[in-house]
């Protein structure tokens, strides 16, 4: 068994995570996962104003408190921050400490191939770059673009010495890294059930405990906040994913064959996952810049909410015209209030735009409004300048096209071989035909007996719901359909969904496409990540057999 822990889930997350987890418990993997497809943009854009950068300097500041814990303790540390300049941060990790073996993975900046107007262009790469640092003696090995859970792979490949085609072991690690990939989203985070679960003010960070045949334990150091129960990990394993058939550079993970027990308190079993040949492409992470935009919220009291909006929204218009303009009223407000801010609805704009200037004049514009609009006339900010706008985008390459390097600690150079590979089917839809329970029902929220976890992918949103009582399923399959998540969330009524019923997880997945249009970077919709999709589809009102509440 190897015991490899998680204390990072994005560029930004707790600072202190990889020094309490190196002080927490025994570890033998550290990993830290630092890369978004927004981080993407946010690194290049840092990078056009100075090439060195490139990499997420909080790693480096991280280390510079724990790389001397790290190594005295032998915790070997694996982790995607390198960014866009993986050799430019494992030389940075050198100077703390020229003790430390540090190697890095390259070869995922594709923007030699041209894609159109390119701010970046990263390969997903798998885990075997980093198993030649790891067998090279690295101590620490940093990253560009792989895949989140082939930060975890790659250690336990490593230790058990898997081969390319051992498939079942290698799914079963991939499973076990989507889990913990994004920190304490494993340990109670973002949990549907939060009230649940025990000092959830500060959970602690998960560990997965893998085997040699690739079953894995989910866990986390004792006595830190928070909680891992087959609820928490089964809402991780439904964050951010598609159909039954989860494909990764290495190997094809089929979610529909994941077994999940409780195995004692803070400890969640992983088994049965069977893998399959990976795809014979990389999906590539492309980001473009694509103008510039600005945002002001005009806040509307009492009466006429109507009419104050639509005379706000013909003068900005009328001052720097209606292209490229976007309005959303919220209404926030409540009759017969007995707060200010309980009586008012919030009306939101933002503009999309070729160039700077516009952006800057626009929110000008709305500022010169001032004494001349609706009465009582507030805005929620001053004026300020526009800022650029990223498009992120899919695109996909042959394996054998991507050139796949691992340098070592030593500066040699080896080329990493593609996968022996095949082109994956798309697995059919496993209905359940269980009886669907009848009688008396009850009509309350859906979250009563539904969980939920929603995410982002492009400008695509994933929803994965799921019931805790098995019972339950045959009714959420039936209930769910595509047509029923239209009505209950009008924003997606027009939109392609996919549906992907998960009965061994008791979920159904579903994929909105477009519901973020461009992406996070250029959405301006009030929730451009979907983080809140999953909560809004479980505050919805359903009939729900009361057998089952």
């Amino acid at each position: 068994m190897i015991r490899i822990g998680n204390a990072s889930g994005f560029y930004g997350d707790r600072f202190s995570a990889v020094r309490e987890m190196l002080t927490g418990g025994p570890l033998d993997y550290l990993t830290g996962d630092y890369l978004a497809e927004l981080t993407m943009l946010i690194l290049g854009r840092d990078r056009m104003k100075d090439a060195s950068r490139g990499y997420a300097r909080t790693f480096l500041r991280q280390l510079e408190d724990s790389l001397d814990l790290a190594l005295e303790k032998g915790v070997r540390i694996v982790t995607n921050a390198g960014g866009l300049n993986p050799a430019g941060l494992a030389a940075a990790v050198r100077e703390l400490n020229p003790r430390a073996k540090v190697a890095h993975v390259e070869g995922d900046d594709l923007r030699h191939r041209g894609f159109d107007g390119a701010l970046t262009a990263n390969a997903y790469l798998g885990c075997w770059g980093i198993v030649e640092c790891l067998n090279a003696g690295a101590d620490i090995v940093v990253t560009g673009r792989v895949t989140d859970a082939s930060l975890v792979v790659a250690p336990a490949a490593h230790h058990f010495g898997w081969g390319r085609e051992d498939f079942d072991q290698l799914a079963g690690a991939t499973v076990a890294g989507h889990v913990i990939e994004c920190g304490t989203q494993a340990t109670g985070g973002n949990f549907a059930f939060f009230t649940e679960i025990p000092d959830l003010a500060h959970p602690g960070f998960p560990i997965a405990e893998i085997g040699s045949d690739g079953s894995a334990v989910i866990t986390k150091h004792a006595s830190t906040g928070g909680a891992v129960t087959v609820d928490t990990v089964k809402a991780q394993l439904l964050y951010e994913i598609g159909g039954p058939r989860y494909l990764g550079p290495d190997v094809t993970s089929r979610f529909d064959t994941i077994r999940l027990t409780q195995d004692g308190p803070d400890r969640v079993a992983i088994a049965g996952v069977a893998g399959e040949a990976p795809p014979d492409t990389l999906k590539v992470c492309v980001n473009t810049l694509d103008g510039f935009r600005n945002s002001m919220t005009f806040v509307l009291c009492g009466l006429d909410v109507d009419a104050k909006a639509a005379l706000a929204r013909q003068q900005l218009a009328d001052a720097v015209g209606a292209d490229g303009l976007e309005w959303t009223l919220a209404r926030t407000d409540h009759p017969d209030a007995d707060t200010e801010e309980a009586a008012s609805a919030l009306l939101h704009v933002t503009i999309r735009t070729p160039g700077p200037k516009r952006a800057k004049a626009f929110s000008r514009a709305a500022v010169e409004l001032a004494l001349a609009s609706y009465p009582g006339f507030t805005l929620t900010s001053p004026p300020g300048d526009g800022s650029p706008v990223g498009v992120y985008r899919p695109e996909y390459v042959s394996q054998d096209s991507v050139e796949h390097v691992a340098v070592l600690p030593d500066g040699t150079r080896t080329t990493i071989a593609p996968p022996n590979v095949r082109a994956v089917d798309s697995a059919p839809a496993v209905e359940d035909d269980s009886p669907v329970p009848g009688g008396p029902t009850r009509r309350v929220p859906l979250g009563t007996i539904v969980g939920a976890r929603s995410g982002d992918k492009g400008g695509d949103a994933n929803l994965g719901v799921w019931v805790r009582d098995p019972a339950a399923y045959p009714w959420l399959a039936a209930e769910l359909t595509v047509d029923r998540v239209r009505e209950l969330l009008p924003e997606a009524r027009d939109l392609d969904i996919e549906r992907h019923p998960l009965p061994n997880l008791t979920a159904v997945n579903f994929v909105l496409h477009g519901l973020l249009g461009k992406g996070v970077a250029a959405s301006s919709r009030f929730d451009p990540q979907a983080k809140s999709l999953g909560e809004w589809l479980r505050s919805r009102y359903a009939d729900i057999p009361e057998e089952l509440l």
